[in-house]
């Protein structure tokens, strides 16, 4: 609390918050849940998330663990999936060592807020050699109705070496209240372990969300992340992935949907530690209406990181002529031998596509439905649990019926 109460929120003085401001957060007073809940449908709100009514999961509400909710028959012998309050309760020796380690609550503001209200969350923990092939989906819940709350959802991950797991963390808001969702992700990849990371924001449209994922790969490890926004007043995603292992491999993927008066900003920063990592970045934005989308994507290649080859994309789709975005694409570069490019693109729908739509009978309505889904389809395609994929394809088709 000491760190949060030095730094304070960030403001736009700071460069990589020079697009979003604060303040809408910061004005509210919001109150902490006093531990009571009221029921939701199980069913609604796995369809809200996402989510595969079968999956193993917890779900979590407004930062309380739901146990009647969660679904641990279908994980494999030896892996922990457990509510992070309930080990906090045990003095588990593991979670002492491994949690806070990797997100600085020192150098990030909203980092030390959440590290100084840590009550629940999720802990996975995957053994050495253990490869699970079905998701493993964390659902957090916000919203109350009649009150405005702060929760700091809190997820650590560790995957032992040479092990595989997907998982999903789903943030959704369940009323039209406004509330502020402040989480923060730790993932720690031992040596030739293989992670797929899926992150879906589907918040209130009232929800202000900031979150934070740290990530650190170990030798020969290997992640891919998704981040899917699709909903949500004021969201800020931070991403620091540290290629801290000799072939160590990083993809990020990134999908952002904006409408109204909506603001969503991306902040990602690859750090190339060791030689011989690689990393690939894909971020895409369609923004609508007076939505303002920001990217601030870096990469940072450190002197002993040589060969190393990392390429950063940001696409941005504008349909209406009152969307913004703004874009910052940047390589810090201190090694000499190395591959590495950038770039990004800010543009509205071909109208020569169009065109040749309208020329086969389409509507104007349907062709700009079509094209603005196969921009961003390029990015949930790339997503390998199927369900999810399907699911989110589902979504993103139906919303453009609204452009």
């Amino acid at each position: 609390m000491a760190s949060f109460a030095s730094l304070g929120f960030p403001t736009t003085k700071a460069e990589d918050w020079k697009y979003t401001n604060l303040e809408p957060i910061a004005a509210f007073k919001f109150s902490r849940p006093n531990g009571v809940r009221k029921q939701f449908s199980a069913r609604k709100l796995l369809a809200k998330g996402f989510a595969d009514p079968d999956c193993a999961r917890l779900v979590f509400l407004n930062g309380v663990y739901v146990p009647e909710l969660a679904s641990l028959d279908r994980l494999p012998e030896g892996v922990r999936l457990q509510s992070l309050a309930e080990l906090i309760k045990g003095d588990d020796e593991f979670l002492a060592m491994q949690l806070g380690r990797y997100a600085s609550y020192r150098r990030q503001s909203l980092v030390a807020l959440n590290t100084a209200f840590i009550a629940d969350g999720a802990v996975l923990v995957v053994p050495p050699g253990c490869r699970f092939a079905e998701p493993i989906h964390l659902i957090y819940a916000s919203g109350a109705h009649g009150e405005q709350l702060a929760t700091h959802p809190r997820t650590l991950i560790f995957l032992g070496r040479g092990s595989e797991a997907k998982i999903i963390e789903s943030y959704i808001g369940i009323t039209d209240e406004s509330y502020f969702c402040n989480a923060v992700t730790e993932l720690i990849a031992e040596p030739d372990s293989v992670a797929e990371h899926c992150r879906v924001q589907r918040e209130g449209e009232a929800g202000f969300h900031t979150g934070t994922i740290e990530a650190k790969l170990a030798r020969g490890a290997h992640l891919v992340a998704h981040a899917v926004t699709l909903a949500g007043s004021l969201v800020r995603n931070d991403v620091h992935v540290s290629l801290d292992g000799e072939g160590a491999e990083c993809v990020l993927n990134g999908l952002y949907l904006g409408a109204g008066r909506q603001h969503i900003d991306n902040s990602t920063v690859i750090e190339h530690v060791k030689p011989r990592a690689s990393s690939f970045e894909l971020y895409k934005g369609i923004l609508n209406g007076a939505a303002h989308g920001v990217f601030n994507g870096k990469i940072i290649v450190h002197k002993d990181a040589q060969k190393s080859d990392a390429r950063q994309v940001n696409k941005n789709l504008l349909l209406s002529d009152d969307a913004v975005v703004n874009t910052k694409p940047q390589l810090e570069i201190h090694a000499d031998d190395v591959k590495c490019s950038h770039g990004s693109t800010i543009g509205q729908i071909d109208p020569d596509a169009l065109f040749y739509f309208r020329s086969r009978g389409l509507g104007l309505a349907e062709a700009r439905r079509l094209l603005s889904s196969a921009f961003a389809a390029d990015v949930v395609g790339r997503i390998k649990v199927a369900s999810l994929r399907q699911r989110l394809e589902e979504y993103i088709l139906e919303k453009f019926r609204e452009i």
